[in-house]
Formats: structure tokens, C-alpha cells, sequence
């Protein structure tokens, strides 16, 4: 059922111009004032209004029943009535607010006591170039010493491809510089480096001490000979200095073994 056209208008209307069409809303046997639901239903109005105008029904004094035979007052040919649209908002005069956005925390810096030593800047890196410079009197000495000795103790000039290269020949004595020189550098860089497993830094100690001690040994046996005039070296250092190459061989391969060997 749709709101009555009332005063030749079907928008929202003041409560004393709905209070006659109030009135004359037919009731069912047993009431005596509309509901506040129809009053919104059928006026299409809100709850604050109903209520009022279903306040203002109950103080006054109840009308006659109405004429149930008569017509309807709702024209039939009245287009269907438009719910009561809301009313529109308006505008805030008052400027909103301008929100300043929030500064990033400071960063936070160490305090620290006034006892407490500030830290210092970390060290240069110490050059290594000095070492060359060092090296290269050692090595020319070491190297003549070794070979020397090599020759008082039977190495010699060999040719060790015979039948498919027999003019290549080369001086046996070399390999006593460079297998127990380098393997006592070696030894030493692995035990300083204290970067391998236990046994392996172990090992690296011992041989690298024993190593150096036996270079330092065959220098002096080497100057002992030449400057006593011996031009053959006695039995034991000669086998002494043949097995170098064997032992070198054989503790480079275990040390190479335990530096790849984890705990």
C-alpha cells in the first residue's frame, strides 16, 4: 500500500499534515492506534518520525470508526510512491585537518661509558714483499748447499729418459732443495693457518719443525765436508741424505691426506 497523496504532494510532509491521513488508516478489530512499523511503512517515513506522530495519535481523542464501504481513498491510477530519499549531506565549511606525516626515528647510536676504551680502527695489512728480499740470498745459499752435498753423496748428472730422449740429462742433486725446502714451507704455512682439523695441524707442526731442522743439518754437514777437503761424504750422512726424497714423498702425502680430513 503506498502513501497517500496528501496536499496534492507525495514527498515527506510535516507530522500535522500526516496526522489526518493517521487517522484514518483502517484498523484491524482490536486496536486502537496504527503500529510505528506501519506508520513507516505507510507514510515512508523513519522511526523518529513515526514515533512522533504515533505519540501524537495516543493524546488525542480517537476518532469514529470509519466507513468500511466506502471506497478506498488511494487513487488506483497514483503512480506507485518514492521512498523517501535521504537527505543529502552537507558540506563541512571546516577544512579538514592537514595530517603531517610522522618523522622516521632517529637512528639509534651506541653509547658508551666514559671508561670504556673506544674502539680502534682495524690494522693495516702487513707487506709481504720483504720476504722475497729475504728469501732470495737464503734460497741461492740453501740451493748450492743441498746440490753440493748431493754431489758428495752420489747424486749426480743422470738421464732419466733413456731410449726416447737420451739427450736429456739433469742433476740428481735438485731434489733435495726442492723436496725438503718446500715441503717445510708447506708444513709451515698448514700449521700456522690453524685453519685444518687437530691431527692435520699436529702433523704440519712436528714435520715442519723436523723439516727446517734437517735443512739446517744438511748446511752443516755440507760446509763441515768442503771445508775439511772431503770430496766423499761418509756412509751414514750419505744414506741419511738418500732417503730425504722417500721421507719428503711420504710426508707430503699424509699431510696432504689429513688437511682434507674433517674431525
Amino acid at each position: 500500500m503506498t502513501a497517500p497523496t496528501i496536499n496534492g504532494t507525495r514527498y515527506p510532509q510535516p507530522i500535522e499534515d500526516l496526522l489526518p491521513a493517521a487517522r484514518a488508516l483502517p484498523l484491524p478489530d482490536g486496536e486502537a492506534f496504527p503500529s510505528r512499523n506501519r506508520l513507516m511503512r505507510e507514510f515512508r517515513i523513519g522511526a523518529p518520525k513515526a514515533g512522533e506522530l504515533l505519540a501524537l495519535l495516543k493524546t488525542e481523542p480517537a476518532a469514529p470508526p470509519a466507513d468500511t464501504t466506502e471506497p478506498d481513498a488511494t487513487d488506483p491510477a497514483d503512480p506507485p510512491a518514492v521512498p523517501e530519499p535521504a537527505p543529502l549531506a552537507e558540506p563541512d565549511p571546516t577544512p579538514a585537518p592537514e595530517i603531517t606525516p610522522a618523522e622516521p626515528p632517529a637512528e639509534a647510536s651506541a653509547v658508551s661509558r666514559p671508561d670504556t676504551p673506544a674502539p680502534t680502527a682495524p690494522a693495516r695489512r702487513a707487506v709481504a714483499w720483504p720476504v722475497v728480499l729475504l728469501a732470495l740470498p737464503a734460497f741461492v745459499a740453501i740451493w748450492s748447499g743441498w746440490v753440493g752435498l748431493g754431489g758428495l753423496t752420489g747424486f749426480g748428472i743422470v738421464h732419466p729418459l733413456p731410449g726416447i730422449w737420451d739427450r736429456f740429462s739433469i742433476n740428481s742433486a735438485i731434489t733435495l732443495p726442492i723436496g725438503v725446502e718446500t715441503y717445510g714451507a708447506y708444513a709451515l704455512y698448514v700449521w700456522l693457518s690453524g685453519r685444518v682439523p687437530a691431527p692435520a695441524l699436529r702433523f704440519a707442526k712436528w714435520s715442519a719443525l723436523g723439516s727446517l731442522a734437517v735443512g739446517a743439518l744438511g748446511q752443516v754437514a755440507y760446509h763441515l765436508l768442503v771445508a775439511a777437503g772431503v770430496t766423499s761424504a761418509p756412509w751414514w750422512i750419505t744414506t741419511a741424505v738418500a732417503c730425504l726424497p722417500v721421507a719428503v714423498l711420504g710426508m707430503g702425502a699424509a699431510l696432504a691426506h689429513l688437511v682434507r680430513t674433517h674431525d
